[in-house]
Order: C-alpha cells, then structure tokens, then sequence
C-alpha cells in the first residue's frame, strides 16, 4: 500500500508539472529573466504549492500518524551549516543554467527530452560523487 501511494503521489506530481508547464525549462527561464521578457506564472504556480504546503503541514503538525499509519518524524535540524547554503547555492545554479529542478528535469526525461536526460544524468552523476566524497570524509574521521 506504501508503494502505491507513493507511486500515486509521484503521478499527481508530474501531472501538476506538465498542467503547469512547469517541465518546460523555456518557462522556468522565463521566470528569471527580469531584465527580458519576464513570466510571472512559475511565482503563481509556487504561490498555490506553498499555500497548500502550508495547510497540509498544519494539519499534519497536529497528528501523531500519516494516514497509512506511519508515525511521523519531522526534522531536527533548523540551523544553517555550510552545505546546506553551498547545497542552495549549488541548486540555484543548476535551476537558473538548465531551467530544470530535479522533480521536472524526470518528468521531461520521461516524455523523451535529450536536454532532460542530459541533466538526470548530470544530476545523478552528482549525487554520486556527493555520495563518494561523505564517505571518504567519514573514513578519515
């Protein structure tokens, strides 16, 4: 039951993603091209997702247990280290390049994009050496 929720929350996901066009990067450009022809719709988009976040969180914040029976477990960390804001940084420069986050650069991939591909793959290839590098950090310690 887990697996499909997740599948079916992931399929939600994509589907608010190709409605808003946010996996097309030329949309996602054109929201940070202040200086151009600038598109406001993406702070529109972001707008109804932080507003719905927001209930869900305050819904949830009141339950011991997700609704397939989980307890929940919420963050400990709130303070801002280094990689966390060189992770942000990191992030920002990729979405602003690329015009793709993580979540839309799989939903292009996935309808055959070659630019999307390219950035999964570039994604992954840096998930990987993050993942080698913590390790070897950790070795040493």
């Amino acid at each position: 039951m887990l697996a499909l929720s997740a599948l079916a929350a992931g399929l939600l996901f994509g589907l608010g993603l190709i409605v808003s066009h946010m996996a097309d990067p030329a949309k996602v450009l054109g929201f940070l091209d202040l200086t151009g022809r600038w598109d406001p719709s993406l702070a529109f988009v972001m707008g109804g997702a932080v507003a719905i976040g927001a209930i869900a969180f305050a819904i949830a914040r009141r339950r011991s247990r997700s609704l397939l029976g989980a307890p929940m477990s919420w963050p400990s960390a709130t303070g801002l280290d280094r990689p966390l804001i060189v992770g942000s940084a990191m992030f920002g420069i990729g979405w602003g390049l690329a015009g793709f986050c993580p979540g839309p650069a799989l939903v292009a991939a996935s309808s055959g994009q070659s630019k999307a591909w390219l950035f999964v793959l570039a994604m992954l290839a840096g998930m990987a050496l993050h993942s080698f590098l913590t390790r070897r950090t950790a070795a040493r310690t």
